[in-house]
């Protein structure tokens, strides 16, 4: 590694630590810098910006935007309360499994933010240290991105791997990323299920509430949302929106359903071509044979990419949702769920075109350097993936910038599988908006950032939950690929 190629990696470093510290749009903002600075002040050439998983994550924002402006969202909210009020002593098993299920269904986890109050509320009036479900529910709803039809690290791992010989569909990766992340989330609640002092027994918690002010803010007003009245119009915007998923799931799992458009292909240098089933040679290899002539152009049917069968059935379900669920585009555009994808889309436009920049400038120096390591150690790459994600705080972003660099060094598209849900390390340091605004509901004080920073309350249920989803991964793709 080169002097150079060091000083240019601490530019991306440091891009992404200053990013991460103003949060928000500055992450992506902050990275144009470090890819400003790279391209005019080193002279590399810039890569690729990420622009279909840029256009997936609008859609589906979109679409996720346009439900929760109809009410959609209050009612799938209700539904959740009503399981968690039911049977409020499982709140540390169900309340993951609630918050998991919703960012499975929007794309997003940001929906946790209505729920987290219901949660914490639950739990108090219980007995429960909120810190059990809190901690747990916080980490299901990021974990729920990488098992999601319409999340952006999702469909970009398929298009990423399609296009570097792994053939997979999107039922095929939920295949193995959905039961490998239930049982992390499971693990995760057992381990959190008698952790820290009942609140009966924590001296501290009793302590504060001696105050009157505080016991009233700790055991005053219950946050529910079942006093909502739920119009037609919003559960009619939920069934759109569910149709509309299950429709990408069949074009994804039956793309002979798909229209089909003729493409031309030139055949020309070192491409591989099939000529008879199980016999492949090179379109050099066949020129001088005199099967084909030099330059000549190869037409075969493809069908419909599904990143724009995605956008277009999302886009559509959005409209539907206009025409006939009274969902106000302005109230779309102003809600939590639209302006929080609008910034996943920024952080990864940014952050992606700068790791695709620098890394292939030096991808010959890449496979030198780390290619005896991931040959010896495939599953080593899951170590990157989780740095990555620690830094960047975005999961499609860490699979946009990481993905094609892992393929070229040779690791097979199985093992990348198998390592999935390792993208998601942000939970690590506490900065992400999921967890800090779980703290700040617990109106008890036992979910907590830590003196030390890293002894934090999502520390142990996210280690767990990430490791053992990756473990479970690894195996079930190595049993089915």
């Amino acid at each position: 590694m080169t002097i150079m190629m060091i000083i240019q990696l601490l530019v991306v470093l440091l891009a992404l630590y200053v990013g991460s510290r103003f949060g928000s749009l500055a992450l992506g903002a902050i990275s144009g810098i470090g890819l400003a600075i790279l391209v005019f002040g080193f002279g590399l050439k810039p890569g690729t910006p990420p622009t279909d998983v840029i256009y997936i994550i609008i859609a589906a924002v979109t679409c996720a935007g346009i439900m929760q402006a109809s009410g959609g969202m209050d009612w799938l909210i209700q539904i959740a309360e009503r399981l968690l009020r039911k049977h409020p002593d499982r709140i540390t098993f169900l309340a993951p499994l609630c918050t998991f299920f919703l960012t499975v269904l929007v794309g997003t986890g940001h929906v946790v933010y209505t729920l987290m109050p219901i949660i914490v509320d639950i739990a108090i009036k219980k007995g429960i240290r909120p810190e059990r479900p809190c901690g747990v529910a916080s980490i299901a709803s990021q974990v729920g991105i990488t098992c999601s039809p319409i999340a952006a690290a999702v469909v970009a791992f398929v298009s990423i791997s399609n296009a570097n010989g792994f053939d997979i569909t999107i039922p095929q990766v939920l295949m193995v990323s959905l039961p490998a992340c239930l049982c992390g989330l499971m693990a995760a609640a057992i381990c959190s299920y008698h952790r820290g002092l009942d609140l009966d027994k924590d001296p501290a918690f009793l302590a504060r509430i001696k105050d009157p002010e505080q016991y009233k803010f700790v055991y005053g007003d219950s946050a529910t949302t079942l006093n909502k009245t739920i119009s037609s119009e919003a559960k009619r915007a939920v069934y759109i929106f569910v149709s509309a998923l299950v429709v990408i799931v069949i074009f994804a799992a039956f793309q002979e359903l798909l229209p089909t458009y003729s493409t031309l292909k030139a055949i020309k240098g070192a491409e591989t071509l099939d000529i008879l089933p199980g016999v492949s040679m090179t379109a050099d290899q066949l020129v001088k044979a005199g099967v084909i002539a030099e330059g000549l152009t190869e037409t075969f049917e493809k069908p419909l990419a599904m990143n724009l069968v995605i956008q277009i059935v999302m886009i559509s379900a959005a409209a539907l949702m206009i025409i006939f669920c009274k969902a106000a585009p302005k109230k779309a555009v102003s809600g939590a769920v639209w302006q929080s994808g609008m910034v996943a889309v920024v952080a990864i436009y940014g952050i992606a075109w700068l790791a695709d920049t620098y890394f292939s400038n030096y991808m010959p120096e890449m496979k030198a350097i780390m290619g005896d390591m991931v040959k010896a150690y495939p599953w080593t790459i899951a170590i990157a993936f989780f740095l990555v994600s620690v830094l960047i705080n975005s999961q499609g972003a860490v699979v946009v910038s990481m993905l094609p660099l892992a393929y070229s060094l040779g690791i097979p598209g199985w093992v990348l599988l198998g390592v999935f849900p390792s993208v998601y390390g942000y939970f690590f340091i506490p900065n992400y908006p999921s967890d800090i605004a779980t703290v700040n509901f617990d109106r008890t004080g036992t979910t907590v950032i830590g003196k030390y920073l890293l002894n934090h309350s999502f520390m142990m249920p996210g280690l767990v939950c990430v490791i053992t989803s990756t473990l479970v991964a690894y195996i079930l793709s190595m049993i089915i690929y």
